[in-house]
């Protein structure tokens, strides 16, 4: 399969390129820089150029594929604006992927974060939050699976709030950043609530499965550990820095503070039993280990 894949240099992005490609795919990769171009292809994916702004770009990627992967975010979560805008542009351009992919029953899996459920570990059944800092994500991700009526195989891969590799990646990376920056492994509360977490490595493995299997409308959950404790995270980072670890204020995370401080475990038998999908990698807790001094 042809497939189109949009970040596809980052973090996740680059695992599920090899991924793709170890699997006997080959891959189109959208490239909003020469940097990212050169990786593209030195990974062995054909480069694309342009940005999730160019909805021109996205739709002629698209129209090339047989099939679609969206993990291009931003990231700029500096302020609640910044995180606006950032939805804002990932929604334009999912739905133009999705718009040219209509009648062809071609398959588009979209990405998102696994909701949290007060009192239990999130399911994948469990409807995406629609309100709050990032609602417009997942009111955009349900606004593509409904695409499935319309003859696109649409399907969402939620991701938890760490996807990690060698130590760095996701709300615990940003933890990591935080310790350099203030001296202070800190995690809001009482860090006694939990985050889930898998290897990105992992993660690449769902993503190809639900591309080449998940059914139209369907919606997985990349989770393969269902919840550390945020304390015990900081703990392994405030020993791998030499750092103290305390309580902090939520504010000192600015916009996602009060994301931090939010029980949200999440589970995945569902997607083990349905895909068999079977986590291999190294958890959260033990790769943190690979956090440089």
């Amino acid at each position: 399969m042809r497939v189109f894949v949009t970040g596809g240099t980052g973090l996740i992005g680059s695992a599920v390129v090899a991924e793709l490609l170890d699997n006997g795919h080959t891959v189109l990769a959208l490239a909003r820089s020469d940097a990212s171009a050169s990786a593209a292809t030195a990974a062995g994916a054909e480069p694309l150029r342009g940005g999730l702004a160019d909805l021109e770009v996205l739709r002629t990627g698209a129209s090339k594929a047989d099939g679609a992967i969206h993990l291009a975010f931003s990231n700029d979560f500096s302020t609640a604006d910044a995180v606006a805008r950032s939805v804002a542009e990932e929604t334009a351009a999912m739905m133009a992927i999705a718009e040219e992919f209509v009648g062809s029953d071609r398959p588009f899996v979209t990405v998102s974060g696994t909701p949290w459920i007060p009192g239990r570990a999130s399911i994948e059944s469990d409807p995406l939050p629609m309100d709050g800092l990032v609602g417009g994500r997942g009111r955009t991700v349900t606004a593509v699976l409904d695409f499935a009526s319309r003859g696109v195989r649409a399907s969402a891969v939620r991701m938890p709030r760490t996807v990690h590799n060698e130590g760095d990646g996701g709300f615990a990376g940003l933890l990591t950043q935080n310790a350099r920056r203030t001296g202070v492994s800190g995690y809001p509360g009482d860090g006694t609530q939990r985050w889930p977490a898998v290897h990105a490595l992992d993660a690449a493995t769902l993503f190809r499965i639900a591309l080449e299997q998940a059914p139209a409308g369907s919606a997985w959950h990349a989770v393969a550990d269902e919840g550390d404790a945020v304390r015990d995270i900081a703990t392994v980072i405030g020993r791998r820095l030499n750092l103290p670890v305390e309580s902090v204020a939520a504010e000192v995370f600015g916009p996602l503070g009060e994301i931090f401080a939010t029980d949200q475990p999440s589970s995945s038998a569902h997607t083990r039993e349905v895909l068999g999908w079977k986590p291999m990698h190294p958890s959260l807790l033990a790769d943190l280990e690979n956090i440089a001094p």
